[in-house]
């Protein structure tokens, strides 16, 4: 296992982030740079409402892989705070906020949205993976 198994099924059709939310991860991008920073999405439905900071152990700038200790570390967390694991964010460093191939093969096995920050021009966006892949619409709270 990678680190990139989430373990639930979430129907989403939009995905909503605080401007606060949007900064800490903003932050973590950039902290990270030139590596992609990867991240844990906690929330209900389809609204964020904790993020969990992971280690992208490849330190690469164009992959990521969360270590499975952490990834155990915050599906703990999201059970004793009664949320769910609803999304999967990661930065592209020097490209646009669109899923590389890498991405697409594991969005297969994380049936969750993935939120990904572009460094190349500060956008978020975010994917589905449904029988193909689906931008949703972020929102703010």
């Amino acid at each position: 296992m990678d680190g990139r198994n989430c373990y639930c099924r979430i129907d989403l059709q939009k995905i909503i982030l605080s401007i606060s939310d949007k900064k800490i991860l903003t932050e973590h991008a950039e902290n990270e740079k030139p590596n992609e920073s990867c991240a844990i999405l906690f929330g209900k439905e389809n609204t964020v409402s904790d993020i969990f900071l992971t280690k992208n152990i490849e330190e690469s700038p164009v992959n990521f892989t969360i270590s499975n200790e952490q990834l155990i570390q915050g599906y703990k967390i999201a059970e004793e705070k009664k949320v769910d694991v609803i999304g999967i964010f990661h930065s592209h460093p020097n490209s646009e906020a669109y899923p590389s191939n890498t991405d697409k093969k594991f969005m297969q096995s994380n049936p969750v949205a993935w939120v990904i920050y572009s460094g190349a021009n500060r956008d978020f966006r975010a994917y589905l993976l449904e029988s193909e892949i689906k931008e949703i619409p972020i929102e703010e709270k």
